[in-house]
């Protein structure tokens, strides 16, 4: 039986259970954290406590695997999140590599590559090559999935070389990728053409927010290659309101595209977007967007709207158990 790395250790996919495929637990920069954040509106104990509280919440609905696709551009900070993996028993957490920036490379590779000043192999990949398969920094634990950008503007030259880094990682380690996308502008098309130009094994992608477009012709194009529809924005309603991803997710079950879509929200326990405002502005702006939103409400919706309990099955337990196998 296949295994799958998660914080605690290998976890056999069969045992993955109920799995949101792109939820983050802290998105925080660290710089943004250490010159402004401490003293003023982070407390370490307060956000880890919550964050334990929210993450065990959500293993008693049932929920057994989360996916944290949180990688340099997002705060990944493993250490935090071992503490909190340890206080949540009952929940598997799956972290991953990569990089997320929507144009420019991070300056520490700008000098560094094939043809650059320091002529050598790609860095990003060596890198992310190590975090698959040794383990990040020196905590030990491995990441499972690669994890890049493809956003408003397409392929500027740094999101391309991250991108093809990242397909370089794959082609090396079988890891499968989640590429961030942006609906309006049809971006997912984009990435798994650059990924099929690099011999990824499409079925080992997921499309990231392909749910904020109601487009089906846009939608089954992509799952057409064998890739996964990400419908994982569930409670930003101001991309899409749930009633209408709800809609669409329905519209595709019928057409037979049920093995082809993961759920999830998007959502963290913090983000510092914000600065301090975080819990003020998920009340103002996006009540909705929080770990139980899809059992609480997009399950019942999806069953009203015709999606059986097999195909709720395939999207959040099969699928994923596929994605990772």
């Amino acid at each position: 039986m296949p295994t799958v790395d998660t914080v605690r250790g290998p976890v056999n996919v069969a045992e993955l259970g109920q799995t949101l495929m792109h939820e983050h637990i802290f998105v925080l920069s660290t710089e943004h954290l250490d010159n402004y954040g401490k003293g003023a509106w982070w407390d370490e104990e307060v956000r880890v406590g919550d964050a334990i509280e929210k993450l065990n919440a959500l293993a008693a609905k049932g929920v057994r695997t989360l996916v944290d696709p949180t990688v340099w551009g997002l705060g990944r900070y493993i250490p935090r999140i071992q503490r909190i993996a340890a206080a949540v028993p009952d929940l598997n957490i799956i972290v991953a590599t990569g990089i997320y920036s929507y144009h420019e490379l991070p300056h520490q590779f700008r000098h560094r590559g094939p043809g650059l000043l320091m002529d050598v192999p790609e860095p990003m990949t060596r890198e992310f090559v190590r975090d698959l398969t040794v383990g990040i920094a020196d905590t030990g634990v491995k990441a499972a999935m690669l994890k890049c950008v493809v956003e408003a503007d397409g392929l500027t030259p740094g999101v391309e070389r991250i991108c093809r880094a990242v397909a370089g990682a794959h082609a090396e380690t079988g890891a499968p990728i989640t590429v961030h996308t942006n609906s309006t502008t049809q971006s997912g098309l984009i990435a798994l053409e650059l990924f099929g130009q690099e011999g990824v094994d499409l079925a080992k992608v997921v499309v990231g927010h392909a749910g904020d477009s109601n487009d089906l012709d846009y939608l089954m194009r992509m799952a057409d290659t064998g890739a996964t529809l990400g419908m994982d924005r569930f409670g930003l309603d101001f991309y899409n309101p749930t009633p209408q991803r709800v809609s669409t997710i329905a519209d595709l079950c019928r057409r037979g595209y049920a093995d082809r879509m993961v759920l999830s929200h998007d959502t963290g326990c913090f983000m510092d977007y914000f600065g301090g405002m975080w819990d003020d502005a998920l009340t103002t702006a996006a009540p909705n967007w929080r770990y139980d939103h899809i059992h609480n409400d997009v399950l019942p919706a999806l069953r009203e709207s015709g999606v059986t309990g097999e195909q709720i099955d395939q999207m959040l337990v099969f699928n994923p158990s596929r994605y990772f196998s």
